[in-house]
């Protein structure tokens, strides 16, 4: 679980498949407000980035998108625009379906030092890890949820993704 939650806004929203927009022939389209995260990945901001703390450079999946059974290769570059101290925390939801299976706060600062990182966080960050994802990963619709927050409630990033095994 402490793996688990080291990686929210990354790793457990890197396992997006796709993304969709609707469209109806006799209706007007739907517009996608997704803003993707840049790199070789499937994720998308919950909002506009332009007013995040941190500005993600890249996330690259490896493979993209992930593989139940397989190692997963993340690699991450950003840049704290201003300094994170102790007590941040990341807001983190994960559903099936329509069934919650995880909706927890975890210690940004504490989980941050599974990628050998220490608060205060700040100015540029690179790091690469390797997750192994199980194999016994049950068929269906993942969403996840990573809403990150300064101990003042400043937002440092949302992320969201969706995952079809």
């Amino acid at each position: 679980m402490k793996s688990l939650l080291t990686f929210a806004p990354l790793v457990l929203s890197t396992l997006v498949a796709s993304r969709s927009f609707l469209f109806a022939p006799d209706q007007q389209t739907l517009v996608d407000s997704s803003t993707p995260v840049p790199g070789d990945n499937p994720l998308d901001f919950c909002s506009d980035p332009d007013d995040f703390i941190l500005t993600i450079e890249n996330v690259d999946l490896s493979p993209n998108p992930p593989e139940k059974g397989k190692d997963l290769q993340i690699k991450a570059k950003g840049n704290f625009t201003e300094k994170v101290e102790q007590d941040a925390y990341i807001n983190l939801s994960v559903k099936y379906g329509l069934i919650t299976l995880l909706n927890t706060k975890a210690d940004l600062c504490e989980q941050m030092k599974q990628v050998n990182e220490t608060c205060p966080l700040s100015g540029a960050k690179d790091f690469t890890k390797e997750v192994a994802l199980p194999k016994e990963i049950p068929p269906g619709t993942y969403t996840v949820l990573a809403d990150v927050y300064t101990k003042d409630d400043v937002k440092i990033t949302c992320l969201k993704a969706t995952v079809h095994f």
